[in-house]
């Protein structure tokens, strides 16, 4: 029992050690790889003379800010920037969760689910349940989070973009059909339209506006999204442009294929669940279901055998 005790120890604290090390050395990377803007910086506040005092105040306010995102950016993977950025865009981008600021929340949410797990542990369990709780527990559960929430957030609009792209299809067709462009069409749909659709439309009309071509803001449009149906759409459209075909037409396709896409993934729903509900079933329900039903029987029996 006390070599397990010590085993778990020296391997926490190990593990501590070893997170520190690979934080210190991507703070120190990444510092050492600013430092000539850092000097560039440098030179235009000498430049340019003194700060006003409230901008002075205001850095000094985002001091602790930047020190808690530099952590949370630390001891971030470059590979999970991407996906963080990615699912940014597939949660549409909020305007308060820049990645800046999920990496803010990373490290603030890390320190207090620490310290948190350390308190809790050191309760129930002593030093040994303070490391637990702390390393083990608290700190990875707060660094994550955030991810956490932004998957949900990002999975929740993904999921009301497919569930009303048939209906917008629809509604597009009908104008493109009714002798409006493709561009006035997709004005029409930003105007009465509602939900996470319609503004990614209404971005695709800004991007075109400023100079963007028709075939770059659709591929742009299929970049943020995961939805296999609007990224078909995107790539259809996108050839129809390039080799000439008739709109209409290809918007008239692409919405029967989307209802009936639509009625398939109904269907594969239906066919779910009652795998889905098997399981509560079995350790729910039927156990009450058993008591209820047998239990007087059982204790009759027990009865009957005890007075013999």
């Amino acid at each position: 029992m006390d070599f397990l005790f010590v085993a778990v120890v020296i391997a926490s604290v190990l593990f501590f050690f070893v997170g520190l090390a690979i934080v210190v050395a991507n703070v120190a990377d990444a510092t050492f790889g600013r430092a000539g803007v850092a000097r560039g910086l440098s030179s235009i506040d000498a430049i340019y003379g003194s700060t006003a005092p409230s901008e002075a105040g205001d850095r000094a306010g985002a001091g602790g800010a930047s020190r808690v995102s530099q952590l949370g950016k630390a001891a971030t993977p470059g590979r999970a920037v991407a996906f963080l950025r990615r699912r940014l865009d597939y949660a549409g981008n909020p305007p308060y969760w820049t990645v800046d600021r999920v990496f803010e929340l990373k490290g603030l949410s890390l320190v207090i689910m620490a310290l948190l797990g350390v308190a809790i542990g050191f309760v129930l369990g002593g030093p040994l349940g303070a490391v637990i709780g702390g390393v083990l527990i608290g700190a990875p559960l707060g660094f994550f989070v955030p991810d956490i929430i932004i998957y949900d957030v990002s999975e929740r609009r993904q999921q009301k973009i497919r569930s009303t792209l048939p209906d917008i299809l629809d509604t597009l067709t009908v104008s493109v059909e009714a002798g409006l462009g493709f561009d006035a069409a997709l004005a029409q749909i930003t105007r009465y339209g509602r939900g996470p659709l319609a503004g990614e439309f209404a971005r695709v009309l800004q991007e075109m506006q400023i100079g963007r071509s028709r075939v770059d803001t659709l591929r742009a449009l299929a970049l943020r999204s995961n939805v296999t149906e609007l990224k078909s759409f995107c790539a259809i459209v996108v050839q129809a442009s390039e080799l000439g075909i008739p709109i209409a037409n290809v918007l008239r396709e692409q919405s029967k294929e989307m209802r009936i896409r639509r009625r398939q993934h109904a269907e594969e729903l239906a066919q779910k669940v009652p795998v889905k509900i098997l399981f509560p079933l079995i350790f729910c329900l039927f156990p009450a279901i058993f008591i209820v039903v047998l239990g007087p029987g059982v204790i009759n029996i027990l009865n009957a055998f005890g007075n013999q």
